[in-house]
């Protein structure tokens, strides 16, 4: 059944539906194994985040397997599993550390099926957690999905809520291509209400999470509750914002964006990412192609400066997207026109 149309009062944080989502799939299809750092024995906790918490006590250090500091054997072992029959679900501790995984991940699990000819299949989930909020400084605080964008081959999923986090990664893990499945650190503790009944959220189907009739906002993981918290301000100041969760960014959902432009004339983007190449610009570019002229306002982006992200929490600040910096931007494409 759909997230949409089950009815519970339940509520999960993220990482709780995350857990829940790999303790389902790992008692569903016995091909379905963990790997990271500090995960099973060594990880009390269930990692860095809890994600995996509990798990080794039910699956054994046999299907929650602890690694080596050494992301590029990390992502190298789940590609090479997945294409002799695993299900391999991957953490890379930060998404700063893919950078050392980079030929396993786009050398090789993204391009293997295309060049055999779809007869080679690639289920591999690479969980990694990205964005700034918390001062772990420049290293340990970037939003990359851009990477991962540019790469054919491998799909993105970029979750903001616990419903679509569970949700996704389900639909992540019986997928038989490669997904990058980023989750922001600031947002793990983020409640909503989690179906217990069993449920996938598909791939390339955007979330309308606020419905509006002045500017369109499409913004990924935190964006998106910013946008909604700057969404209750403009209101009263007579300005309807739609605020459009993307959930995948490869497959894009560029329909549902396109169909709420040519509503509001009007579009906003936004990420943590920097602005420089980040993937608000691909958007930008997808909607000029199918709406340009439906639209009464040049495009803006709301994104992440072009700096490395500072360890001090007030600079950082500064540094990536806020909740005035929304505002700012959508009083400036409406000018006073509603």
């Amino acid at each position: 059944m759909s997230a949409a149309t089950a009815a519970t009062d339940r509520e999960l944080t993220i990482s709780r539906a995350l857990n829940e989502a790999l303790r389902e799939e790992m008692r569903r299809d016995p091909s379905v194994f963990l790997l990271g750092e500090e995960i099973g024995v060594w990880g009390a906790g269930g990692g860095i985040f809890g994600v995996t918490l509990n798990l080794i006590q039910e699956f054994g250090p046999e299907r929650v397997r602890d690694t080596p500091i050494s992301e590029e054997a990390i992502a190298g072992v789940a590609c090479g599993a997945a294409v002799t029959g695993m299900r391999p679900v991957a953490e890379i501790m930060y998404v700063d550390f893919t950078a050392l995984a980079m030929d396993p991940i786009v050398n090789q699990a993204a391009k293997l099926r295309y060049m055999f000819g779809g007869k080679a299949r690639v289920p591999m989930v690479l969980r990694a957690q990205e964005g700034a909020g918390r001062g772990n400084a420049a290293q340990h605080s970037q939003s990359l999905e851009a990477w991962f964008t540019h790469v054919p081959g491998s799909k993105v999923a970029v979750p903001s809520t616990p419903c679509d986090a569970k949700g996704l990664l389900k639909t992540a893990i019986r997928d038989d291509n490669p997904v990058i499945f980023l989750e922001h650190k600031a947002l793990y503790g983020t409640r909503g209400v989690v179906p217990e009944e069993e449920y996938l959220v598909p791939f390339g189907s955007a979330r309308i999470a606020r419905e509006g009739e002045h500017v369109t906002f499409v913004g990924i993981h935190t964006l998106v509750h910013r946008a909604l918290a700057a969404a209750d301000r403009l209101q009263s100041e007579g300005v309807s914002m739609e605020v459009i969760d993307p959930r995948t960014l490869v497959p894009l959902d560029i329909e549902t964006i396109v169909r709420s432009v040519r509503k509001t004339r009007r579009l906003v983007i936004g990420h943590e990412a920097v602005e420089r190449s980040g993937f608000a610009a691909e958007i930008a570019m997808q909607v000029m192609d199918r709406a340009f002229d439906y639209l009464d306002a040049p495009i803006r982006r709301v994104c992440g400066r072009n700096v490395p992200i500072p360890y001090n929490l007030g600079l950082e600040r500064l540094a990536i997207p806020q909740e005035e910096d929304i505002i700012t931007a959508v009083r400036e494409v409406v000018r006073g026109a509603v």
